[in-house]
């Protein structure tokens, strides 16, 4: 079968395989194909091939014979064909003319790349290069010419790719310095004035006798002269501007050097070295080390040479003693016996080593102490008045023992202080209670004096005098939270509260102190009177004091003379009361190793010594007519404790007498004490006073019995 166009021309499908692969020959002899399978013995189309041919158009080759035709393209398929054909061809098919058509197929791109440059010989070129004038001409005159308008369009941004490359750590330094356009200036003229002006007055004199001579020898003197003279003016003018500025610099980098942060760290080693060195035999004594003396200040003071004589004849004195007593062999009972008459001779004294005050503290009145519960040399002071009518602005001081004299953090706060502690969990977290009811808690570890929480904001704060708070660590073991630490408070409101610290300071109330009528007894034939209508139904809160074993319950001392013992888990009633005090009970401690006994101290000159189980009292104290501000238990005897009256300090110990104190200071002139507080790790007691100072007082010659008997 044999397909044709409407021209007339075959388009029949030629086979794409071949089963036989010898029948096949080379690309070029699919020309004659269609020829030869037609079978066309007359005039016909020999081959219809595609050719790129720019103009498009059918090319008449002309007449030619077939012969001619196959053996010029010398194809080895083709000239088989030719044999195959001259067998059957005539004469007159030979000599008839043949039309060859060829034509352009459809062109198919596979990859369009339009190029970018042309050719200098190109027919294109003079266009291209016209074109390419036009824009730079265009580029030229588009600034400023409104015919050109900005347009912006939005394009699709490349997908970035991120990529990371290690390398070493770039160490970088910034270095710098700063110049006025002044100082260039002075400084570029100082250096070239003086060969500038010689180079000047030489150019000058040349300049002028080259001339022509139309001025005189006089005239070229004093011009020369009047340049040397402006230079001199000149150079000394800069010089002296020179002078001052370098003074100046000097003055600005001095005070660079004094307000540098290096400078200032140097300076506070410097002085804690000074301190230590100050004070190293009273920090020994607060130690318990032996004292250290310089032997190149032996001889040059006498006192110290002195010193020295009277320490080594205690000792050859000492050493003499031991080894009598190693030759004769005395009984135990009567070396204790011994020991009491030495005692007794030498009685127990508080010696003073040094007081914490500066100029800072100096008239506020010291209104509590607290130990930093992890650094055992760390105090922490609040000073504020207890008189209203002596209210002024109050301090949180944070004083070290190597440095005395100066406190290392001072929190100055808008009203008196009146109790402080510090924090077990977080040690260096501060609260402070003011006499205004508020509650502020800031970080000693920060040189920053601004607090972190403050219950400025709270809507439950109190509205009385914070006489007393504490961080207490309650077990919650029953809800599986394990211990936790809270702040507790007492205030002159009548409300004992426990602080939630979050991103704010909020109370809830733990208890309402509830006020207590006195019980009196009634004589027999006396009326009963009418009860006195009370101005609140409150009591004012003084102190409180937590057990030491079971923190679920406290101790709650009143202004009206009334100690309650008081549980955490009800806050409706008291479980005891105590009344045995006519005053304001001002402290409240239990007995840290007798856990069942506690004291108390009051405003009507006495100190009680109570047994939780008795509402009456065991043992009164009262050796002075005076406020008993402060009380506490030594950390190391069941059986001594401190008080702080306004006119002395006390030292009772219960073992050797129940009467008097073993020792007993006195108050300067005009000043009274206000609070004790014993040292955690040394024999030293510390007592704040009325003007400021804390003083540091060592425990000598007190033989306390052991801690474990009580």
């Amino acid at each position: 079968l044999q397909v044709f166009d409407d021209e007339g021309k075959d388009v029949t499908p030629h086979p794409l395989f071949h089963s036989d692969p010898n029948a096949i020959g080379p690309r070029q002899a699919k020309l004659l194909a269609s020829s030869a399978y037609s079978g066309a013995t007359g005039s016909g189309v020999l081959s219809s091939f595609s050719m790129h041919q720019t103009s498009g158009e059918n090319a008449s080759l002309g007449s030619f014979s077939r012969s001619h035709l196959l053996t010029s393209y010398n194809f080895s398929d083709v000239q088989v064909r030719q044999e195959e054909i001259k067998e059957e061809l005539t004469k007159e098919d030979l000599d008839r003319r043949v039309d060859i058509y060829l034509t352009e197929t459809e062109t198919i791109w596979i990859l369009d790349m339009p190029s970018v440059a042309v050719s200098v010989e190109s027919e294109d070129a003079g266009r291209v290069l016209e074109r390419n004038r036009i824009y730079v001409d265009i580029c030229k005159n588009r600034p400023g010419n409104d015919r050109f308008v900005e347009k912006m369009m939005q394009t699709i941004n490349g997908a970035a790719k991120n990529k990371e490359v290690q390398c070493d750590k770039i160490i970088m330094e910034d270095k710098g310095t700063m110049a006025t356009s002044w100082d260039l200036y002075d400084s570029f003229n100082v250096l070239e004035i003086k060969p500038t002006s010689k180079a000047e007055g030489s150019r000058a004199i040349t300049r002028k006798s080259s001339k022509p001579h139309t001025t005189t020898e006089h005239d070229q003197t004093m011009s020369v002269s009047s340049d040397r003279g402006s230079t001199t003016s000149s150079i000394t003018i800069s010089e002296s501007a020179l002078l001052a500025r370098i003074h100046e610099e000097e003055e600005c980098h001095s005070e660079a050097i004094l307000t540098s942060e290096n400078f200032q760290q140097d300076l506070f080693f410097m002085e804690r070295i000074l301190m230590e060195n100050i004070f190293q035999p009273k920090l020994a004594a607060y130690r318990q080390f032996p004292v250290l003396i310089d032997p190149d200040l032996i001889s040059d003071t006498s006192g110290t040479v002195a010193a020295m004589k009277e320490a080594n004849q205690k000792e050859q004195d000492k050493e003499k003693d031991k080894e009598e007593q190693k030759e004769t062999f005395i009984d135990p009972s009567i070396l204790s016996d011994v020991n009491k008459t030495l005692e007794e001779i030498v009685p127990p004294r508080l010696e003073r080593l040094w007081s914490y005050i500066c100029d800072l503290t100096a008239g506020h009145s010291v209104s509590s102490m607290a130990w930093s519960k992890v650094n055992p040399d760390l105090l922490a002071v609040g000073y504020g008045a207890f008189d209203f009518k002596e209210q002024k602005k109050g301090l949180a001081c944070c004083w070290s023992l190597k440095n005395p004299t100066w406190p290392e953090r001072i929190f100055r706060c808008e009203h008196g202080v009146t109790a402080l502690d510090f924090s077990m969990a977080t040690p260096n977290l501060l609260a402070v209670g003011m006499y205004n009811g508020s509650v502020a808690i800031y970080n000693v570890q920060s040189c920053n004096d601004t607090a972190l929480l403050d219950s400025s904001k709270s809507s439950n704060k109190h509205t009385g005098p914070i006489w007393q708070l504490r961080w207490v660590e309650q077990d919650r073991g029953a809800t599986g939270d394990g211990k936790k630490e809270r702040l507790m408070c007492i205030s002159a409101d009548g409300r004992i509260t426990e602080w939630l610290i979050q991103k704010r300071l909020d109370c809830t109330d733990l208890m309402k102190i509830k006020r207590t009528g006195s019980e009196k007894k009634k004589l027999p034939g006396e009326k009963e009177r009418k009860s006195e209508a009370l101005i609140s139904q409150q009591a004012a809160g003084m102190c409180f004091d937590f057990h030491p074993k079971d923190t679920n319950f406290y101790l709650a001392g009143t202004e009206e003379g009334h100690i309650h013992k008081c549980s955490c888990s009800c806050n409706e009633q008291f479980l005891e009361t105590y009344r045995g005090h006519k005053g304001p009970v001002y402290k409240v401690a239990w007995n840290p190793f007798s856990t069942d006994m506690f004291l108390s101290c009051s405003a009507d000159w006495s100190i009680i010594l109570w047994h939780q189980d008795s509402q009456t009292p065991m043992l009164t104290f009262s050796s002075t007519t005076a406020f008993v501000h402060d009380v506490m238990w030594s950390p190391k005897s069941a059986f001594v404790f401190a008080a702080a009256n306004e006119s002395r300090v006390e030292m009772w110990d219960l073992s050797v007498s129940i009467l008097n104190p073993v020792i007993s200071c006195f108050a300067s002139p005009r000043e009274k004490f206000t609070s004790v507080l014993f040292a955690t790790n040394t024999d030293c007691l510390l007592v704040g006073d009325s003007k400021g100072a804390v003083s540091v007082f060592e425990l000598q010659n007190l033989a306390a019995p052991n801690s474990n008997q009580v």
